[in-house]
């Protein structure tokens, strides 16, 4: 079996628990991620099986877009509902005062190509140890700010209301729309929203609901997928190699071809393709057999990923 399966993520799961469970539904240790979900956030995990977790490299980049709930009034050390929190400074103010206007122009400030600080809490490497590791050990080290992009941060009404009173009557929870780059920590962005507000914030809830060209209507339970494998329909749901890459370009080789493309040859190419623009090179029938890279001064494709050997 080969190709993706778009799990639904629940929430108190790890994502690399989803991954164990899917390689015990298919029968197959070749099982990996595009993405992680932290344990609390559920939704969009697209997992590759077989021959195509060759391709993670061509989806791990891709972007992605959120539901998420911010809960403005005061940190917590994690970023997110499941940490301790955080005493407000001295010059804080309530969030219950917060005014629309402060609301719009802080997420405005936060749009477009902005520096993030990766969290502590995070599976980022520094010197190939984990930050939560270092974290939860009580070591606070300096991280560099990476250049991320944020295409959308804007307020959702939840239940026909833009922010939610909650019963202690000094939070607020603000639901908003994210949509962006990889490696993008959303806790962090609702961790400097907090900060531009001057009331602390943390994520309260967090729902991935796409990851590059796949969403949530794709996925499917881990409940559905138990009971899809029990009636040996897996295949049912899976995403061929050749549907998962659809967003690039194709090329059908002849038999000839393909024997080249295999043996790691170029083949010949004349398109209006961009240099280095990646192609999918596949059979007469329609299988994909590389991934490939054009060369446009020698109107030549080399296979940089060859998945049928």
């Amino acid at each position: 079996m080969d190709g993706a399966l778009i799990v639904d993520k629940p929430a108190g799961v790890t994502s690399h628990d989803v991954v164990a469970r899917v390689r015990r539904l298919v029968g197959t240790r070749r099982v990996g991620h595009t993405g992680t979900l932290d344990p609390f956030a559920t939704g969009v995990l697209v997992v590759l099986v077989g021959k195509a977790t060759r391709l993670m490299q061509f989806l791990s980049a891709s972007e992605k877009e959120y539901e998420a709930v911010i809960r403005l009034g005061y940190a917590t050390d994690t970023g997110d509902i499941t940490g301790t929190p955080v005493p407000p400074g001295p010059d804080a103010q309530e969030a219950k005062h917060l005014r629309k206007e402060e609301i719009e122009a802080a997420m405005a400030s936060l749009r477009g190509e902005i520096a993030q600080v990766p969290p502590m809490y995070s599976a980022k490497k520094i010197k190939g140890r984990k930050l939560y590791e270092l974290a939860r050990s009580g070591e606070q080290i300096e991280r560099q700010a990476v250049p991320v992009k944020i295409s959308a941060f804007e307020a959702l009404a939840k239940d026909g209301v833009p922010m939610q009173i909650n019963d202690d009557d000094t939070t607020r929870d603000l639901a908003v729309r994210v949509v962006c780059s990889a490696g993008t920590y959303v806790r962090t962005l609702a961790e400097d929203f907090g900060k531009l507000l001057g009331v602390g914030a943390h994520l309260a809830e967090l729902r991935r609901t796409r990851a590059g060209d796949f969403g949530v209507a794709q996925a499917n339970t881990i409940t559905r997928l138990t009971e899809l494998a029990d009636a040996d329909a897996i295949d049912e749901v899976i995403i061929s190699p050749d549907a998962i890459l659809a967003h690039f370009p194709a090329l059908d080789l002849n038999d000839d071809e393909v024997r080249r493309v295999l043996s790691g040859i170029d083949v010949q190419c004349h398109s209006t393709l961009e240099n280095e623009q990646c192609v999918r090179l596949r059979s007469q029938a329609g299988e994909l057999i590389a991934v490939g890279v054009y060369d446009a001064a020698r109107k030549m494709v080399h296979p940089r990923v060859v998945l049928s050997k």
